[in-house]
């Protein structure tokens, strides 16, 4: 299993680049930078492609409305020459509030857009001349389209890889079938190991079914907080840290019937719960819908506790399928951090 995490630059970035050369020689094996309406992911990629040798930098993740797909793939090329053959790209659909309300880009078909965008990647990388005829993308733009004089061209460079990994960030059940079809990873978010199978279980098999058989299993992850520790009070410290991102997602994510994420809490069984934490949260009572969180959710998708009881929970994880640990670790420094990975590292083996 693969042991990774997701950058927190909080205290600056040149100090994170730092800890993430300290954490490589801990051995964690991949890195995520995430971008949401952040800094952008791309140059902060860059920039620990530098600092780094080992290590998997991913983008955790691009959204697929933001650069074109021909750019994604350039992008992504040039990430894996700067690493020396090490990027991973992630990509998702994001949601109509970030994509419309952030990037005045209109939210629509993600299905569609992502098969393209797949394709129209592993076009570039084998360097092909980029000829597609979509729903939602067409290269060259057609006659009558533009000045007329736009025609196939391929990648000028020699890509590092043909086949960059592909991870591609779902929930719903038709995005996940399509992500077990066509992708090299899955990136679904609030894993719940012994809930998995039914929210996901047919969807997963029966894009398998359809899946290239040039294709390598699908990588699977999960990114649960990370907090190891004996002490009660630093357990429920923990739990408490991780709600207000809960609250955000499940309350805040979307509308009353377009959130995706209050979708799946409650296909986990919490849906009273889910549908009280939206209504705070969108009342404008966000410590309320905070505080309505149950501990319960928080310890069945996060690893909290003893390092027993954390060990238990990746079996479950590893049973559940999951081969890529990408935690969020929750400590307060830097060598805190660098301590807590190199635990865990250990402890998953």
């Amino acid at each position: 299993m693969r042991v990774g995490m997701f950058l927190n630059y909080a205290g600056g970035f040149r100090e994170a680049a730092d800890e993430v050369a300290e954490l490589e020689q801990a051995g964690v094996d991949l890195i995520a930078v995430p971008e949401a309406y952040s800094f952008d992911a791309v140059s902060q990629l860059g920039f620990l492609a530098a600092r780094t040798s080992r290590m998997t930098l991913m983008s955790g993740i691009l959204q697929l409305y933001t650069r074109t797909p021909t750019l994604t793939a350039m992008t992504a090329a040039g990430l894996d020459y700067v690493s020396d053959g090490r990027f991973e790209l992630g990509i998702g659909a994001s949601g109509p509030q970030v994509i419309e309300g952030f990037h005045g880009v209109r939210y629509d078909a993600p299905l569609g857009r992502t098969r393209e965008i797949v394709e129209i990647c592993r076009s570039v990388w084998r360097r092909e001349p980029v000829v597609h005829d979509g729903r939602n993308y067409r290269i060259p733009l057609p006659q009558g389209e533009g000045t007329g004089l736009g025609k196939p061209l391929k990648l000028i460079n020699h890509p590092v890889r043909e086949r960059i990994p592909v991870t591609i960030a779902s929930l719903g059940p038709k995005s996940v079938e399509q992500t077990a079809e066509i992708a090299d990873g899955w990136l679904p978010m609030f894993f719940h190991p012994e809930r998995a199978a039914e929210t996901w279980g047919s969807a997963l098999a029966a894009g398998a079914a359809k899946r290239d058989a040039g294709l390598a299993p699908l990588d699977v992850f999960a990114s649960p907080a990370l907090a190891i520790t004996d002490r009660a009070d630093a357990a429920a410290a923990a739990i408490s840290a991780v709600k207000p991102q809960l609250a955000l997602y499940i309350g805040g994510m979307g509308a009353r019937g377009k959130n995706f994420y209050n979708d799946l809490i409650a296909g986990y069984g919490f849906d009273a719960e889910a549908a009280r934490i939206q209504d705070l949260y969108l009342d404008g009572r966000k410590e309320e819908a905070v505080a309505a969180v149950p501990d319960e959710l928080v310890r069945a998708i996060s690893l909290i506790g003893p390092a027993s009881h954390v060990a238990e929970r990746v079996d479950a994880f590893r049973e559940a399928g999951v081969t890529t640990l990408a935690v969020t670790p929750l400590a307060r420094t830097s060598a805190d951090r660098i301590a807590l990975m190199t635990g865990f590292r250990a402890l998953v083996g």
